[in-house]
């Protein structure tokens, strides 16, 4: 079977019509939906499986069938994929048949596809507090690489943020005196997120410093050269800090340190909707993930105090 081309190949690489439908749609994906383009790529990574097992039956895009398609799923699934990946999948076909179908596309439409066997849900890794706070001591805060680094994982603890939220956020979209910032998240829908006194006081002890890195760009945070931070470089930073704090590196990343602002926000009492709002999740039933991990831990603390737990 032809192996699955890359986004980056020309679309004349792709046999049987594919090329030009698929070229479109990464173009509808990033333009006009206004995905990132590891997302649109994502989205193209599938589809290239889809394109390889209907090249080699002869099968254009154009002649795809709900028989076709479940058969591509269920040959998928005897390959050995997880559960989530089929659901991902699914998804990523229902999106290119959509758009065939709005470009006026005769062949299967989006109801065409099975849906996938819902994925288990898998709890997301936090950390305890405690954990967190030796996370934002590990940086020293002595230099001014220290106190950037400080300000970062701060405001990232603060504010929810994903890494690439975070290395993308401009200095101007800091509010100091309100205690919010402006950040464009997915779909280039921008949000309002509030931070506290903590992430303040060193992202102002930071832009004190920041000019005398002459910043080359408009992030907030920079490198030495005064080049914009990478999601990769913020990520191996993290990693070094967690095994100065004593943690395990493995265990600890920027997108778990989301979870952590997420879970102990409910801890204390937060209301769902606001949580959702400053995650800038489109979806309720993405927050509600955390309310598993808030129940879990008052289960465990319940049975650990209550005298008449049986645990106590």
């Amino acid at each position: 079977m032809p192996r699955p081309r890359t986004l980056e190949e020309p679309e004349e690489g792709w046999p049987l019509g594919w090329g030009a439908g698929l070229v479109e749609f990464r173009t509808f994906l990033v333009v006009e939906r206004g995905l990132s383009a590891n997302t649109a790529a994502g989205y193209l990574s599938d589809l290239a499986h889809l394109a390889a097992w209907a090249v080699a039956r002869d099968l254009p895009s154009v002649t795809l069938t709900r028989d076709h398609l479940s058969a591509f799923l269920a040959w998928q699934q005897s390959q050995g994929k997880a559960p989530r990946s089929l659901a991902r999948m699914s998804s990523s076909l229902r999106a290119f048949l959509t758009f065939l179908r709005m470009e006026g596309g005769e062949g299967a439409g989006p109801e065409a596809v099975v849906k996938a066997p819902r994925p288990p849900r898998i709890l997301p890794r936090t950390l305890g507090e405690s954990q967190v706070e030796a996370l934002l001591a590990a940086p020293d805060t002595a230099t001014p690489l220290g106190v950037r680094d400080r300000a970062w994982i701060e405001l990232l603890y603060a504010s929810g943020l994903r890494v690439s939220e975070l290395a993308g956020l401009p200095a101007l979209a800091i509010f100091l005196d309100e205690g919010f910032l402006k950040v464009a998240g997915k779909g280039r829908k921008e949000r309002l997120v509030p931070f506290g006194a903590s992430a303040e006081v060193w992202l102002r002890a930071w832009l004190v410093l920041r000019p005398g890195f002459h910043p080359k760009s408009a992030e907030l945070f920079v490198g030495q050269r005064g080049e914009g931070l990478t999601r990769q470089h913020l990520w191996r930073l993290l990693k070094g800090y967690a095994r100065q704090a004593g943690l395990r590196a493995e265990a600890v990343s920027p997108h778990v340190l989301r979870h952590a602002f997420a879970t102990h926000l409910l801890d204390h009492g937060a209301d769902l909707r606001a949580v959702q709002a400053m995650l800038g999740h489109a979806d309720i039933s993405t927050t509600q993930i955390y309310t598993h991990v808030h129940q879990t831990r008052l289960r465990a603390l319940y049975d650990q105090l209550h005298p008449r737990s049986g645990g106590g």
